[in-house]
């Protein structure tokens, strides 16, 4: 049974990291390292969360949301996915749940992109009535037209988290019958790899014009493994 406090919970942090993303205030609230995490910390499992926005972070980093290009939206997917990998109490059979999360973030991801597209020409058609002020640099005009924004934005990416997690949860409580066979280390290990592996990808695309790359990247790999080392 799904508590109706938590759907309005995730929803309403799903909105505010969907708006995040574009209108405002653009603090990275959207990055699945943080939505996962406040995902998981809704459901009981900031821990989950956290380790779930990590591999999502990986895939994440490939998305280059230039200009009017079309790309994933990762802050209610990743929101929804962290609910979905959060089981209190039980860690290993949410290590066993993390592929399932990990392919139902991505999967929401592409979706919610899907929308930024309609959101785009709703916006424009907002600012078709405000053409002649826009125009003459009306700074009310401009005001109205981001605020409107805002809001459908805002209004967006809550149904698209609610839609999200209406979705999967009641398909986990079928999942977790079925997952006794796995084993949770082995599971994780996986979409570990893989995710590392998109990562890596990203950032070998990114960097590998620029003069000594290659120290960088190992500059980077070495403060990645103290860090690990030391906490």
């Amino acid at each position: 049974m799904i508590d109706p406090g938590t759907v309005t919970a995730l929803t309403i942090v799903g909105a505010v990291v969907g708006l995040d993303f574009v209108s405002f205030p653009q603090a990275m609230l959207s990055r699945p390292l943080v939505a996962a995490s406040l995902g998981g910390a809704i459901c009981g499992d900031l821990g989950i969360g956290l380790l779930l926005g990590v591999l999502l972070e990986c895939f994440a980093l490939e998305t280059m949301p230039f200009g009017a290009s079309r790309y994933p939206e990762w802050g209610p997917a990743s929101v929804a996915a962290g609910a979905l990998a959060a089981i209190p109490g039980d860690r290993e059979l949410a290590a066993r749940m993390l592929p399932f999360a990990v392919l139902a973030g991505l999967g929401a991801a592409m979706i919610g992109g899907l929308t930024l597209v309609w959101l785009r020409r709703i916006n424009l058609s907002v600012a078709g009535r405000y053409r002649e002020e826009l125009a003459a640099g009306d700074a009310s005009a401009v005001i109205a037209v981001h605020r409107m924004g805002m809001v459908v934005d805002f209004g967006r990416a809550g149904a698209v988290t609610a839609l999200f997690v209406l979705t999967l949860l009641p398909i986990r409580e079928v999942l977790q019958d079925r997952l006794d066979t796995v084993d949770g280390v082995t599971s994780a290990a996986v979409v570990g790899v893989i995710a590392v592996g998109v990562a890596g990808s990203a950032v070998w695309k990114v960097v590998h014009t620029a003069k000594g790359f290659a120290w960088y990247v190992l500059a980077g790999l070495a403060a990645g493994l103290l860090m690990t080392l030391t906490t």
